[in-house]
């Protein structure tokens, strides 16, 4: 009863779209419309529903980017530290990623290791969308985990390759010439066919490999 007189009285203030949001009753699309009417709204009542709707795999795209427009990170962090959902840790930390915050690259560097690939893939995807390239050290600590989960988690492999080529120093050559040696196991077990060519990780390998032994005057 006091939900529902919580729900009266604050849907006039969202025109209507509060209540189509939470309406259990209504279908996805619905509810989906009434989670778009409500971007950029920062009113508390709907910053809680968005982070109750990341548990929901209909709604939580939706909500996770209405909860990074709203500035609401700490939502976003709860549901990517706490959630048992990874559909809803996923979601937090791509959304995480995009505000390119210093503060956020612990949390996506541990989720980029998370045993989920959704979480995994898209920890990195917010990693790589640095674009003053604060989370290299990061890239470059999961680019030489190396490994089949790595690999699909990168959805580009390359980049995290060349940022070690880019800062690593000596320390990092014998991970790098291993992974030039056995990048087909890597890959997608057939030269030149699937997403990530096995034969394109030996070579950024090796570039890698040029660039730190140059800048080491070998």
């Amino acid at each position: 009863m006091r939900i529902a007189l919580m729900l009266v009285a604050i849907a006039p203030l969202f025109g209507g779209d509060f209540e189509t949001f939470t309406d259990n009753s209504l279908n996805y699309t619905q509810r989906t419309e009434g989670c778009l009417g409500l971007r950029g709204n920062r009113a508390p009542e709907v910053l809680d529903a968005m982070r109750a709707a990341l548990e929901n795999s209909h709604l939580q795209g939706c909500a996770g980017v209405n909860l990074r427009l709203a500035g609401a990170a700490a939502l976003l962090l709860d549901a990517a530290v706490k959630s048992a959902d990874p559909g809803a840790r996923a979601v937090a930390v791509r959304e995480l990623g995009t505000m390119q915050k210093a503060e956020y690259l612990p949390v996506l560097r541990k989720a980029a290791e998370d045993a989920e690939l959704i979480v995994a893939s898209n920890a990195v995807e917010g990693l790589v969308r640095y674009e003053n390239h604060a989370s290299a050290p990061e890239l470059r600590e999961i680019a030489l985990m190396g490994g089949v989960m790595t690999a699909l988690a990168l959805g580009d492999l390359l980049v995290g390759i060349r940022v070690v080529g880019l800062m690593g120093d000596a320390s990092d050559l014998p991970k790098l010439r291993e992974l030039g040696k056995n990048d087909m196991a890597m890959g997608s077990g057939s030269r030149g066919f699937g997403v990530m060519p096995a034969i394109s990780l030996a070579r950024a390998a090796k570039t890698a490999v040029e660039a730190i032994e140059k800048r080491a005057g070998r």
